[in-house]
């Protein structure tokens, strides 16, 4: 069963309150399992190519709400939840792992889309991208790396996710005094990470498997170092990196340029891990040029 958390009409925002209303669910058929996925997406637009937009770990597509109406201007724009995350449907007999979200994604794609798309990814998302188009460079016409993951090692914590310690680490990361602190270093400006960001970030804690679905991934290793893969990517890249990220810091901004062979590396200045909510416009307009 999908729902959407009651929480979200305390949302206050004009592009919070109008992305929720986007969202619908879409009963995607893969191969992971017997069953369709119940899957979260928005849309909006015409123009092609089309624009794909994927968020980043322990997140949703509300990510994209200030980013999400300025691209759907000009295109056929879509953001999708990815399996595990968002209000996606979690499946208890589901693993989620990248290549499972992998593979979701480009079901999802070949049910909704259907066509190149250019494909953007933030963070976590940005790994995800890099993934999905290294897999399925077919869908993919070019890519957007927003302050993306992707070359590092993962952490080791997949090892110690064991009861009772899984539970206890997803109880910690579900606190909101800890995502509060979370939303607080992603901003330059602090004024961001307002009530309505914060109700934004936490609504999909509601859904139903949100702790088992995070702990299932985390055991998967999640998303390690594709320094050795990415150098293959034949699409033109744009990596978009705020001047002031906290999160992730910006020396991998200046690597990815130089690892990806036709990529432009643009800073955004006065910005810290989220060029998509802090910088939408300038965001968009790199994105659009």
């Amino acid at each position: 069963m999908v729902f959407l958390p009651f929480e979200a009409k305390n949302l206050t925002e004009e592009t919070s309150l109008a992305l929720v209303d986007k969202i619908k669910f879409e009963n995607i058929i893969t191969p992971l399992s017997p069953q369709p996925i119940p899957t979260s997406y928005v849309f909006q637009g015409e123009e092609k190519p089309p624009v794909l937009l994927l968020h980043g770990f322990d997140s949703s597509l509300l990510e994209y709400r200030r980013l999400f109406p300025i691209l759907s201007q000009s295109h056929a724009t879509w953001a999708i939840d990815l399996l595990g995350f968002g209000f996606t449907e979690r499946s208890s007999d589901l693993l989620f792992s990248p290549e499972t979200i992998k593979t979701h994604l480009y079901y999802t794609w070949k049910t909704l889309i259907k066509e190149p798309c250019i494909l953007v990814g933030a963070s976590m998302g940005g790994a995800t991208a890099i993934d999905f188009t290294l897999t399925y460079p077919e869908t993919v016409s070019k890519l957007v790396l927003i302050d993306s993951t992707g070359l590092a090692a993962p952490p080791k914590i997949g090892k110690f996710m064991f009861p009772p310690l899984d539970y206890l680490s997803t109880a910690f990361l579900r606190n909101l005094k800890v995502r509060q602190k979370i939303s607080e270093s992603a901003y330059y400006d602090k004024s961001f990470a307002n009530k309505d960001a914060q109700l934004c970030a936490a609504l999909h804690l509601k859904c139903e498997q949100w702790s088992q679905a995070l702990i299932s991934f985390t055991k998967s290793g999640g998303y390690g170092s594709l320094k050795q893969e990415i150098i293959n990517l034949k699409q033109e890249t744009i990596v978009i990196w705020g001047e002031n990220d906290k999160i992730l810091g910006t020396k991998d901004a200046n690597k990815f340029k130089e690892l990806i062979p036709n990529s432009q590396l643009i800073w955004i200045p006065e910005c810290g891990h989220v060029p998509h909510l802090e910088k939408a416009e300038f965001t968009a307009k790199a994105i659009l040029n």
